[in-house]
């Protein structure tokens, strides 16, 4: 009789730092900030998901099987050449996907797309520093490097940057964000190009500087990372003869429910105005089913007393 699989395996744990997560096998915290924006689900070609901002001069897409797992360009038109382009592999915690997208959104929400003045359209800075500040300023120290080159350590040792200084290119790699020894489950990477604007790299890496935990089953942590990190229970472990795998009931509550939350907090489209009309009318209609069958029960004359039944 085979054993059974070991309820450990499922358990939720906080695990830091955040930069040795690893994935979660999904993308939802990296598209989180941009939920609002066209969703695009392509079945033939490596890009399984595309999210584009409405004028589609930001793209962020997923690439389920590949090494490179996201890969995020801006773009002055929607069919314009990418003015710049960041990838990240399939080992990087979408956590710190999220840092990029968020300021993306923010910097999206503040432009006008008929005068092209998004910031995330900026020239970086000439300064290399300011696209790294918040890892100097969480103590991440700089390392000797070649000429050209600043390297960056985080204190563990254990993640980085480096910097080519020189820029060869406007589609040069020009900035790597890195953590977790070098191998291809346990590296993870954030590459930018020569021609990013300094405060995306800056809002990406000040995700990843930060102290906070990340929740993780623990099955999903690497083997050659678990003495690299401190995983502290989150809860109950689950049990792992229950599917964890959402239902086809679950999938529609959910999406109704993340509906009706966008359109109370934003009704903004004709979807949204439809969602509120569908949500009152369910809520009126419900109402109405309340009082008819209050009314009936108060109507209906009170029954004879009688010998008590016997159950079966």
């Amino acid at each position: 009789m085979p054993a059974l699989p070991d309820p450990s395996r499922y358990e939720e744990v906080l695990v830091s730092p955040m930069y040795l997560a690893g994935s979660n096998g999904t993308g939802d915290a990296g598209f989180a900030p941009v939920a609002h924006w066209p969703h695009h689900y392509l079945d033939d070609g490596p890009c399984q998901l595309l999210v584009t901002s409405p004028d589609q001069r930001i793209r962020i897409g997923w690439f389920g099987d590949d090494f490179e797992l996201w890969r995020i360009t801006a773009a002055e038109e929607a069919v314009a050449t990418p003015r710049w382009t960041a990838t990240f592999n399939h080992v990087t915690p979408a956590e710190i996907v999220a840092g990029l997208t968020t300021a993306l959104a923010q910097d999206y929400a503040a432009s006008d797309p008929y005068e092209n003045n998004g910031r995330f359209l900026a020239d970086p800075s000439l300064y290399w520093a300011d696209a790294v500040q918040p890892l100097l300023d969480a103590g991440w120290r700089r390392e000797t490097a070649k000429y050209g080159t600043v390297e960056i350590t985080a204190p563990d040792g254990l993640a980085g940057v480096e910097i080519d200084t020189l820029r060869g290119g406007r589609d040069a790699e020009t900035v790597m964000l890195w953590a977790g020894p070098r191998g291809w489950g346990t590296r993870a990477e954030a590459v930018f190009t020569a021609r990013t604007p300094s405060h995306l790299i800056a809002a990406t890496a000040a995700v990843m500087s930060s102290p906070a935990p990340v929740v993780r089953e623990r099955h999903m942590i690497h083997r050659e990372m678990e003495p690299l990190v401190t995983l502290t229970p989150a809860g109950p472990a689950a049990d792992p003869r229950v599917s964890h795998s959402p239902t086809p009931l679950d999938v529609r509550r959910t999406a109704v429910t993340e509906a009706v939350r966008r359109a109370a907090r934003a009704p903004r489209t004709a979807a949204d105005l439809r969602v509120m009309a569908a949500q009152s009318r369910t809520t009126s209609s419900a109402q109405k089913r309340s009082n008819t069958l209050t009314s009936a029960a108060a109507a209906r004359p009170p029954a004879a007393s009688s010998a008590p039944r016997h159950s079966r």
